[in-house]
């Protein structure tokens, strides 16, 4: 069991976790990396999904 979760707009950006509520901490925690790894390397083209189940959350 568990859950799987990702960025849609980050290609590659995915996190899990055995509830959502831990699932949606280990995607922040996966943004934050995504970022910094895009921000290092200069290289960051975000493409907007068809279709999605949109949730904000804060990556500090």
């Amino acid at each position: 069991g568990g859950y799987v979760v990702h960025c849609p707009a980050l290609k590659g950006c995915w996190s899990q976790g055995d509830t959502i509520e831990e699932a949606s901490e280990n995607i922040k925690e996966a943004i934050a990396g995504y970022l910094k790894t895009l921000n290092e390397s200069a290289m960051y083209d975000v493409k907007s999904p068809d279709k999605a189940i949109i949730k904000e959350v804060a990556v500090v």
